[in-house]
């Protein structure tokens, strides 16, 4: 199972801190990369670089901030002198202060033109500045695999009875900016895809389903009914389609996006 292998390769991921970013991490590692644990905590990130099972590093970065990218970028080569992968992973997913109001503030009608840019400006341009950056560098070296984590709310939409209780009650509605930045994640792998095979740079999309973690039991329940499988994911349950779009294994795939949902899609 060699083409699985990631020994020898450096993998950057970012949002790494997060509850996906800290397994995404520990796969790349377990298969034997360098991983550069890159969030915004970078004394988190090195103490998080420590625990894993390889020579990794940390590095604090604001994916929004092409500097800092560059930054990171160049200690990166200096360190390792190279970089193979890289998991675009840092987004935001709107959460409202208030549970009371929630509600009423993440309707369509009322949702706030902050919240709206600022989920654009990492969750799309961080993708975009983080990918430039680190995928010339790919580029010039001649291969390499960006993989961007997109989600099923960019295939399909969301459906707000998830958030709905048994009652009639509605807690929240999804909002907007992360279904239309997921997709548009999704738009921009194809076109990169496209703009680098020549290079034999990869960029493919990883769309997850919904991961269970400390939610209401109505909406895990709500969830599993709408899963021919049954359940939310596991955090561990993205670990194998990573390492293939990290590996060799997936060598001759790219502009594609490869949704691991338990089904949720396909009704």
């Amino acid at each position: 199972m060699d083409i699985f292998s990631l020994g020898g390769k450096v993998a950057v991921v970012t949002g790494a801190l997060g509850l996906l970013g800290r397994h995404h991490c520990q796969a790349l590692a377990e298969s034997g990369a360098s991983v550069v644990v890159c969030d915004l905590d970078g004394d988190g990130c090195w103490a998080f670089a420590d625990e894993l099972p390889t020579h990794s590093i940390g590095a604090g970065v604001d994916v929004t901030d092409a500097r800092a990218i560059k930054t990171m970028l160049d200690v990166v080569l200096m360190e390792f002198e190279r970089v193979d992968v890289l998991v675009n992973n840092a987004a935001i997913n709107d959460m409202f202060e208030t549970p009371a109001l929630a509600a009423e503030q993440s309707k369509f009608e009322n949702y706030p033109l902050a919240m709206w840019q600022r989920s654009l400006e990492v969750n799309v341009t961080g993708v975009f500045l983080c990918s430039q950056i680190t995928g010339r560098q790919m580029a010039k070296q001649g291969g390499g695999s960006i993989i961007n984590i997109a989600s099923t709310y960019g295939v399909v939409a969301p459906d707000q009875s998830l958030y709905r209780t048994p009652d009639g009650q509605q807690l929240f509605y999804k909002s907007p900016a992360y279904p239309t930045t997921k997709g548009a994640v999704i738009a921009f792998t194809r076109y990169l895809a496209a703009y680098w095979g020549g290079a034999g740079v990869r960029v493919n999309a990883l769309s997850p389903g919904g991961v269970q973690n400390g939610q209401g039991e109505c909406f895990i329940a709500n969830y599993a009914a709408k899963t021919p499988l049954g359940r939310m994911a596991r955090p561990t349950d993205y670990k194998g389609a990573l390492i293939f779009l990290s590996s060799d294994a997936s060598s001759y795939m790219t502009g594609a996006n490869l949704v691991v949902d338990g089904g949720w899609t396909t009704w």
